[in-house]
């Protein structure tokens, strides 16, 4: 991709004879030729993809599902064809999960080319004709009308009252005015008022424009090619994982080929049996459920947060959002409400407050508190009529019952206001418009009351200043003071609020038609109306949780540095006094931009590459980064963070398809909710490998330990694999409902190097491990030494330890509280999965086609002492052991 021109601060007469094209008559057949062949179609670049079969075998990627195949391998040159089914089908089901949950994130490169337009209006040759939009070059002149799809990144020439729809690049909620004028090199994105881009939507007014960019190299191109090369996150989950199934091999590796050299030079074992006993030991020690489990409580994870309006793509971002330490917020629709509101109403007398948000007509107009007695301030109510009748929008009902705005926004909300006023409609005819004009930068009417002909206008301040020669005050029409009103416009644009003033002029009442030169002077200055797009409420409460709770909010966003600001303090955000423009960043170095992103919590007029490059500096500094967004312009920085987050309802699919969680709802609080949910799953994945890892620790110990003495193997490789599963997909899943921990929205995020098992939890498993192994090993030898059957023996050994660790699945409940404790009764899946447990049990035990599979024997009823009472042991050591850690103060996740 080329380095673009600045072409917005190119005059139009140098960029039309550098392209070779004509303001009126557009380029020549010739000259279109040449450009087709030099810089080729208006389409965005095709990436090739990966075949589904191939991805499918990635997910055997893994060393520990290597060392399974090998076993598998093995098993079956020696005859043990049971083994190898089993083996092979655990680890083809967890690649299948894996698979199935994968990320498939290049559907937002396909989103981004739907968004491009289909056809173009072009002038060329001197004649107006329609082309596919591929088919523009550099130089095409292009025409655009309402409702147009700009087809590329355009230079406009000539404009008449365009605005332009540009949300999805810029963040920002009003369209924006267009003009032709050449601006100053710095202009940042969301100003370049003379440049219409590719995807964008005219709403407005007409335009021409010479194609400047096509492709790949228009902004939305510039998007589209930060996707497509960005290496995706992966999540401090998997980071974990990864790391322990390559240290937990080679510890497996490395034992199991010492205890076949021991056992074969130093115990009477046939090479045969000895190898197959190895394998065991490989095959225990393999935590071959654990990737089934984490899957399955992520998914349980998945469906709680769809309750909570939190829509997750991809499992592991459920754990990520639990370690999230920052959240980028857009601004416009997520810590807002993105719903223009008027909130002050300014007089040569009074400031007005004004409650309520949004376009509901549901709230009061006061002064000091007080209701607004509107007999008594006749230039409040002549200045609200003004804002109504001056005016082309219009508010309704959707099918929702939620109040929506026909028009301009800002419009909007003066309708809004005039139905809070609860005023009595006038009895007045509209009689000649100007519309709302760039250039002007107001819009006028003549009414006509049937007494008199009045002629309202309304429009920027600054433009309405120049025009006044009076004003109204509650004393009647007095000389204008230009130093009182801008000293008010300072004070309220310090808050954040866009204001829009109104002025009138009582013309001769022959006059039929108004224009431009009619209302120049002479106007009568009634006031201002301050608009903002208010904070939701519940977003600033979820601010301040997300606070609590150790996570730094910080606003990133496509609006004014002022707006922004005013915006952060009233939510939490910043001080409402430093803040970050985009011209900012771009003179930042990235060990510059590293420190900023860190010192700053508000970020102004940025675009594309800013939000991207923030979120990137943040990752370098060791945060954990969750971003949102809503339009085209946040997809790289949403692909880029270790969460993304989409707008459910605002958002552009582009945006859903580059993140890991969709908010239905479009509020910031659903976030907080989802923390607080990825918190609880975090700490209930801990809690289960607490309770699965101890099933391989007494296995492993256990022939490790016969292979040392020299007695009979305890289990065989396929009763191992049952072991595993039979205690990580039934009894473990319980855990996965267990409650939030009281503390865990008031603990600091934990840090991304922080290693999936703490010391504390490494000591807990080989404490257990060895409780639950040593003990099944006294079991057996003594049945051994009754003289009890090996196949007897072999069914006691595995029934004891899932008796025991069923036990143990109590104390895994909670790290360092008591078992037996008031909240014993509140998770019905230990329940559940318990007598399911039993009921599993039991079939392997007495199902005779299962004691043909498995190798076990139908116990008499005696030998089922032997695992309870190892079971109600190793329970009570367990507590004891607790008990004692929580005192010394170690006992913690």
């Amino acid at each position: 991709m080329k380095e673009n021109k600045k072409w917005y601060a190119i005059d139009n007469d140098t960029i039309i004879k550098d392209l070779q094209s004509n303001a009126e008559k557009g380029l020549t057949d010739n000259i279109i030729q040449k450009n087709h062949e030099k810089f080729g179609e208006n389409r965005l670049p095709q990436k090739k993809k990966e075949r589904a079969l191939i991805r499918f075998f990635k997910h055997f990627n893994d060393i520990l599902i290597y060392i399974l195949f090998i076993a598998a391998i093995i098993s079956a040159m020696l005859g043990h064809y049971v083994d190898t089914i089993v083996i092979a089908v655990v680890a083809f089901t967890n690649a299948a999960i894996g698979f199935f949950q994968e990320n498939k994130a290049e559907k937002a490169l396909e989103d981004i080319k739907n968004l491009l337009s289909l056809k173009a209006t072009v002038m060329r040759n001197g004649q107006r004709t329609d082309i596919d939009a591929s088919q523009l070059t550099i130089g095409d002149l292009v025409l655009l009308n309402p409702g147009d799809k700009v087809p590329a990144d355009l230079r406009l020439i000539s404009t008449s009252n365009l605005k332009i729809e540009e949300s999805l690049l810029t963040g920002e909620s009003v369209p924006s005015e267009k003009g032709a004028q050449t601006l100053d090199g710095d202009t940042m994105l969301g100003d370049r008022s003379n440049m219409a881009f590719s995807s964008t939507t005219v709403s407005a007014g007409t335009g021409k424009g010479i194609v400047v960019e096509i492709g790949a190299d228009t902004e939305i191109g510039k998007i589209n090619e930060m996707i497509s090369e960005m290496d995706p996150v992966t999540t401090p989950l998997l980071r974990q994982t990864a790391k322990f199934g390559k240290t937990i091999s080679i510890v497996i590796v490395g034992i199991a080929v010492l205890i076949y050299v021991f056992g074969y030079f130093f115990r009477d074992y046939g090479a045969t049996e000895l190898l197959m006993s190895v394998i065991g030991l490989a095959v225990a020690a393999i935590p071959e459920g654990l990737p089934a489990i984490l899957s399955i409580i992520l998914a349980i994870g998945v469906q709680n947060m769809a309750k909570r309006k939190a829509i997750i793509r991809t499992l592991p971002s459920v754990e990520t959002l639990g370690s999230v330490s920052v959240i980028c917020s857009d601004k416009t629709g997520t810590l807002t409400k993105n719903e223009m509101t008027v909130q002050n109403v300014v007089t040569r007398d009074n400031i007005f407050n004004v409650s309520g948000t949004g376009y509901a007509p549901e709230g009061k107009i006061t002064y000091k508190g007080e209701d607004v007695d509107f007999e008594n301030q006749r230039v409040l109510t002549k200045l609200i009529d003004c804002f109504y009748y001056c005016n082309d929008a219009s508010l309704g009902l959707d099918e929702n019952d939620r109040w929506i705005v026909k028009g301009d926004p800002t419009e909007g909300a003066l309708i809004t206001l005039y139905d809070k006023a609860n005023l009595n409609e006038l009895n007045i005819t509209r009689v000649s418009t100007i519309p709302f004009d760039s250039e002007y930068k107001y819009m006028a009417i003549l009414a006509d009351t049937g007494e008199k002909k009045i002629v309202f206008i309304k429009g920027a301040p600054d433009r309405l200043l120049d025009m006044a020669s009076q004003e109204r005050s509650e004393k009647g029409v007095q000389d204008f003071d230009r130093k009182y009103w801008e000293d008010k416009i300072v004070k309220l644009a310090k808050t954040g609020q866009r204001l829009i003033g109104a002025a009138y002029k009582i013309v001769d009442s022959n006059t039929t038609k108004i224009s431009h030169e009619d209302i120049q002077n002479d106007i009568i200055f009634l006031g201002l109306a301050g608009i903002i797009d208010p904070p939701r409420e519940e977003a600033i409460e979820a601010v301040r949780i997300c606070s609590e709770a150790g996570i730094r909010v910080k606003m990133i966003t496509g609006d004014h540095a002022d707006t922004a600001k005013a915006i952060g303090k009233e939510m939490g955000i910043g001080d409402g006094q430093k803040a970050l423009q985009g011209r900012d960043l771009e003179a930042m170095d990235d060990e510059q931009l590293a420190a900023a992103a860190q010192e700053y919590d508000i970020f102004a007029r940025t675009s594309p590459e800013h939000k991207l490059r923030l979120v990137t500096a943040l990752q370098s500094n060791g945060f954990i980064c969750a971003m949102t967004g809503d339009g085209v312009n946040d997809a790289p920085a949403l692909k880029r963070a270790d969460v993304g987050i989409a707008m459910g309802i605002k958002g552009t699919e582009v945006t859903k398809d580059s993140s890991e969680m969709v908010l239905a709802d479009d509020n910031f609080s659903t976030i907080a909710a989802a923390v607080e949910e990825g918190r609880r799953v975090y700490d209930n994945l801990k809690k289960t490998i607490l309770f699965i890892l101890p099933t391989n620790g007494a296995e492993s110990f256990l022939i490790i330990a016969s292979i040392l003495f020299g007695t009979m193997m305890p289990l065989t490789p396929v009763q191992i694999l049952w072991v595993n599963m039979v205690t990580s997909v039934t009894v473990s899943l319980a855990l996965a409902f267990e409650n939030i921990e009281p503390d865990a929205m008031k603990r600091p995020p934990r840090s991304s190097k922080v290693p999936l098992l703490s010391g504390y939890f490494i000591w807990r498993i080989l404490f257990v491990s060895v409780l639950i192994g040593g003990g099944t090993l006294w079991m057996n030898l003594n049945l051994i030494e009754n003289g009890v059957s090996e196949i007897i023996v072999k069914t006691v050994t595995m029934q004891t330890i899932v008796i025991a660790q069923l036990f143990h699945l109590f104390n895994s409940r909670s790290i360092s509280k008591f078992a037996i404790n008031k909240d014993f009764f509140s998770n019905k899946a230990v329940f559940v999965v318990s007598a399911l447990l039993i009921v599993l049990q039991l079939a392997i035990t007495y199902i005779p086609f299962m004691n043909d599979v498995f190798g076990t024997y139908p116990l008499e009823a005696h030998y089922w002492i032997y695992p309870i009472v190892l079971g109600v042991v190793v329970f009570f050591v367990v507590e004891l052991e607790k008990a004692i850690m929580n005192r010394l103060g170690l006992a913690k996740l």
